[in-house]
C-alpha cells in the first residue's frame, strides 16, 4: 500500500468521522456532520462548515454507497479542504471516530426475516462456534496452500466431465450452519422451485401440465456464473457490515485449482466443453457446485432474473418457472409462433443478469409430442416417462431372476438403497405404480 500524504491522511480521518453512524436518522444533517468532524479535529474552524454543508445535501442512498476511501477522495478534492492548509496551516486529527459496528437496515420485505445479528467478525466466529484463528484459516485473504475442497469429476451422459467442488468436513459443517441458521430464512422468488422447502421437481413440472406449448431453456454453468461480488452484495443487502459480509463470502465461494481447470479444458467433450470464459469463471471466486450453501445463494442471486422472466412470461401470455439452471415457459398455441422472439428476449435478459443460455439445450415442444420438464412428462398430468418406468421394472425383474449383483453395473456400495431411491422417484410422480414395483422389490433375494 503506498504511503499516504499528510492531507490525504487528514481527509481519511474526517471521512471516518463523517461516516460514523451515518446510517442513523438525522446523522447526515449539516449540524450532525459538523459536530462529528469538529470532534475529530478538536476544534471547528471556519472551513469545516463549508466542507460539510454540501455533503448534507446528499441522499441517504449516496451515503450508503460510500466507504472511507471514496469519501476521503471527495473531501480531498473539495475547495473548502484546501483552505485547511492555507498560509501553512496544518490541521491535526485529535480523535479518530470510527463507525459503530452494527447491523444495517434491510430493505422492505426482508426486514421481517429472522436472521442472526452478527455485527463483527468476532461475533461471526462465536456464532459459528469457531475461534478467531480458525475462522481466519477458513477464510484466507489471499490464496494459500491450505485447501478446503476436494474435486470430483463425473462423466456426463453425452461426453465430457462435470466438476463437483465438495468442501471438506470442517468447512462443510460451517456452511451447514450458515445454510440452516441464516439462508433458509430468506425467501426466494415464487418462480424458483429448486432447493426450497415445499417446492420440488414435481411442483416445477406441475406448473406446465396440459399446456399447448412447453419451451425449455438451460443456463450454462449456473453456479460458476455467480461471482463472489454478487454473493457479497447479498450479504450486504441482508444488513451485514463489510467485514462480516467479506468473511461470509469467503466461506461460501471458491477458486478452482489451475490443474483441475486445465484438465476440464482438455477433456471437456462435445456436450459442454469448458470454454475460455468458463475457465476464467472457475479461476475466479464463485459458488462451488457441491457446497451446501451454493443452491440457496444461487437462488437469491437469481431473484432479479426470475422477476424479469416472470414479467416476460406475462407479456407473452405464458407461465414461467425455474429449477436450478432449468428455465421453462408454457402457454397457448400462439406461443409456438412467438418462440423466436421469446428466445431472443430470454437470452438478452439472462445475459444482462450475468448468466448465459446453453445454445444446444433449447426446446420448443407442442402438445402432440411428449413434453418433458426436468425429466417429467407433463402432457396431461405429472408422470414418469414410460421408458423410464419400463427400465426400472425390467431391472427389478432381473434382480429377482438373477440376483441384484447382475444389475449393479455401476458397482454401487448401497445398491439396495439405490433401487429404493429410483422407486421413490417414480412413485412420487405416479403413486399408482408403487404396489407393483414394491412387490417385485420384496421378491429380491439380497445377500447377507
Amino acid at each position: 500500500m503506498p504511503q499516504l500524504s499528510y492531507p490525504h491522511w487528514i481527509a481519511r480521518g474526517l471521512a471516518h468521522a463523517l461516516l460514523a453512524d451515518a446510517y442513523k436518522p438525522g446523522a447526515t444533517s449539516s449540524s450532525a456532520l459538523l459536530a462529528r468532524a469538529a470532534a475529530c479535529l478538536g476544534q471547528s474552524p471556519g472551513w469545516l462548515k463549508q466542507l460539510v454543508e454540501p455533503l448534507a445535501l446528499w441522499s441517504a442512498v449516496t451515503w450508503q454507497k460510500l466507504d472511507v476511501e471514496s469519501l476521503a477522495v471527495k473531501i480531498a478534492e473539495s475547495e473548502a479542504f484546501d483552505l485547511a492548509f492555507a498560509d501553512g496551516a496544518k490541521p491535526v486529527i485529535r480523535r479518530l471516530i470510527l463507525r459503530t459496528a452494527e447491523m444495517l437496515p434491510r430493505p422492505l420485505g426482508l426486514h421481517v426475516c429472522v436472521i442472526p445479528d452478527v455485527p463483527t467478525v468476532q461475533d461471526l466466529a462465536r456464532w459459528l462456534n469457531l475461534s478467531d484463528d480458525k475462522l481466519g484459516w477458513l477464510t484466507p485473504v489471499a490464496p494459500t496452500r491450505t485447501e478446503h475442497y476436494r474435486y470430483q469429476l463425473q462423466a456426463k451422459r453425452l461426453g465430457g466431465l462435470r466438476l463437483l467442488e465438495v468442501p471438506k468436513v470442517e468447512l462443510k459443517r460451517v456452511q451447514r450452519m450458515v445454510l440452516d441458521g441464516l439462508l433458509r430464512h430468506i425467501p426466494i422468488h415464487e418462480s424458483a422451485h429448486g432447493f426450497s422447502c415445499g417446492r420440488s421437481v414435481r411442483t416445477h413440472a406441475a406448473a406446465h401440465v396440459g399446456k399447448a406449448v412447453v419451451i425449455r431453456f438451460d443456463l450454462r454453468d449456473f453456479f460458476g456464473s455467480v461471482t463472489a461480488a454478487r454473493v457479497f452484495a447479498i450479504w450486504r443487502t441482508l444488513g451485514y457490515p463489510v467485514g462480516v459480509a467479506s468473511s461470509l463470502t469467503a466461506l461460501c465461494t471458491h477458486r478452482t485449482a489451475d490443474m483441475v481447470v486445465q484438465r476440464l479444458r482438455e477433456t471437456g467433450g462435445p456436450d459442454d466443453g469448458l470454454s475460455w470464459m468458463g475457465a476464467k469463471r472457475l479461476r475466479a471466486a464463485h459458488l462451488p457446485q457441491g457446497a451446501p450453501t451454493s443452491p440457496a445463494l444461487a437462488n437469491l442471486c437469481a431473484f432479479r432474473l426470475d422477476l424479469r422472466l416472470e414479467g416476460l412470461a406475462w407479456v407473452f401470455g405464458a407461465r414461467y418457472t425455474r429449477y436450478a439452471d432449468d428455465l421453462v415457459f408454457s402457454g397457448p398455441p400462439a406461443l409456438r409462433q412467438q418462440f423466436r422472439a421469446l428466445q431472443e428476449w430470454v437470452a438478452a435478459i439472462t445475459e444482462d443478469e450475468g448468466f448465459a443460455l446453453h445454445p444446444d439445450k433449447t426446446r420448443c415442444v407442442p402438445q402432440h409430442m411428449q413434453q418433458r420438464v426436468t425429466g417429467v412428462v407433463v402432457n396431461t398430468k405429472v408422470n414418469v416417462p414410460r421408458k423410464e418406468f419400463d427400465r426400472l421394472k425390467a431391472c427389478l425383474h432381473q434382480c429377482v431372476q438373477h440376483g441384484p449383483d447382475s444389475q449393479n453395473v455401476s458397482h454401487s456400495e448401497d445398491f439396495r438403497g439405490h433401487l429404493l431411491g429410483r422407486i421413490a422417484w417414480v412413485t412420487q410422480l405416479n403413486p399408482g405404480k408403487k404396489d407393483k414395483l414394491m412387490r417385485l422389490f420384496d421378491r429380491i433375494n439380497w445377500p447377507l
